[in-house]
């Protein structure tokens, strides 16, 4: 116990003190094994190794390939336009056009921070110009952002899926009611925010417009469609569809809206190789963290800790969403999966919980983690797109954090919401 002290001391020491988290992790472990009898050190780099020798993390370079080959490839504007011309007109209209365009968009790119870069990029000055606050928009762009984490191809569910054994396919299919939902949260939240502000919508409604954008983006619309639909059809793995996903967009934004030089796509390799290092690196780090947890039997005695206070499966599950919202506050999504997983493992099978029903549940959680201050990287992302002060968008922060909550709770007490889809189509 003495031990695990000092490995839990060590590692908040190091997170207080601003050490990045991978860093932190793995030094951290490596000081618990130096100080303790558990394993030789030579261990740190066995289980390092040995936390990223897995092939469906392969898709994760190629899923932030895909995403950025897809932001570049003149896809987003066209996202955009069509989301526009069916809300467009409405109090509220470049709002909701945020929203619904971050949710369209976190279905190519699989990542929050780069749907928040994406879409605000577009949609802030344009907001801007129109009158809307401005901590009003980035907390809205940071939350609609979010969106990524739970719409599928979302990294963090392949993380998740990868560390507990769970179908990613099922995983994809589960998020897509959820993300919807809280997606139609946010804009009801939106619009009424923009009603009592008197943010007026843009044009009047055109079918020929709506036909124009629909013939202009259909394109980008079917990426999803062909990268889950493939999933959940048996024709290819995740990974399998992550390379698609890559082919594809190099085909549409390149060959089809000639969008792409080779220029652009180097320089996107460069960023791709760049985020999926930090990744990996997170990943190893989280690895060697989380099998000194289990090898210390710490699983166990949560499981004993939290079984003294309920045999209900519905408050242990409360219990675990109220860890990964303090936790959320302070560390980043893929550390807290890699470091939970170990002890969230046992507990889902004590009580019985879905692994797939527990990963929507934690990819929401996490979605709120990304949105919550200290560190809140979503919010931040929207904040420096926006070019203000974080502190600027909490008056409005509070309301759309709320029904991001309220989607949670009730997935949480009516499982079907989240899991009749994967049980239609399995």
């Amino acid at each position: 116990m003495n031990g695990l002290v000092l490995l839990l001391g060590l590692f908040t020491v190091l997170v207080v003190i601003d050490v990045p988290i991978a860093v932190a992790l793995g030094l951290a472990s490596a000081g618990y094994l130096f100080f303790s009898d558990l394993a030789p050190i030579i261990l740190v780099a066995q289980r390092m190794v040995a936390g990223i020798d897995s092939f469906t993390l392969l898709a994760i370079p190629l899923f932030l390939l895909a995403g950025l080959l897809l932001l570049h490839g003149d896809l987003t504007p066209r996202i955009v336009r069509l989301c526009s011309a069916i809300v467009g007109r409405t109090t509220g209209g470049l709002a909701l056009v945020t929203v619904m365009g971050a949710m369209l968009f976190g279905a190519l790119s699989g990542s929050g921070v780069a749907d928040v870069v994406a879409i605000g990029t577009m949609m802030l000055p344009a907001m801007r110009e129109r009158g809307y606050d401005p901590g009003f928009s980035c907390a809205l762009l940071g939350c609609a952002g979010s969106l990524g984490t739970v719409i599928p191809p979302s990294i963090v569910m392949i993380v998740y899926g990868t560390a507990t054994n769970t179908s990613i396919g099922q995983l994809f299919v589960a998020g897509i009611v959820p993300g919807i939902l809280t997606g139609l949260g946010l804009m009801v939240v939106a619009y009424i925010i923009a009603r009592k502000n008197d943010w007026r919508g843009g044009e009047a409604f055109s079918w020929r417009e709506l036909r124009q954008a629909l013939g202009s983006a259909w394109l980008a619309l079917l990426a999803p469609v062909i990268i889950v639909g493939g999933i959940r059809g048996g024709l290819f793995t995740p990974t399998e569809a992550a390379g698609v996903a890559v082919a594809y967009a190099l085909v549409v934004g390149g060959l089809i809206y000639r969008a792409l030089s080779l220029k652009i796509i180097v320089e996107q390799l460069k960023q791709a190789t760049e985020a999926t290092g930090s990744i990996l690196f997170v990943i190893a780090t989280a690895s060697l963290f989380g099998w000194i947890l289990a090898a210390e039997q710490v699983p166990q005695y949560m499981v004993e800790f939290i079984g003294t206070f309920t045999d209900s499966a519905t408050v242990a599950l409360l219990l675990m969403m109220l860890i990964l919202l303090l936790l959320g506050m302070f560390m980043e999504t893929i550390a807290i999966i890699l470091i939970l997983a170990p002890v969230f493992v046992p507990i889902m099978q004590h009580y019985r919980i879905d692994p797939v029903y527990f990963g929507i549940l934690l990819t929401l959680n996490l979605a709120i983690g990304a949105n919550t201050p200290p560190l809140g990287i979503d919010l931040m992302a929207a904040c420096r797109v926006g070019r203000i002060p974080m502190s600027d968008s909490f008056g409005y922060l509070t309301a759309f954090l709320a029904v991001m909550i309220a989607v949670m709770l009730l997935i949480l007490f009516v499982p079907q919401v989240a899991l009749f889809l994967p049980h239609l189509l399995s």
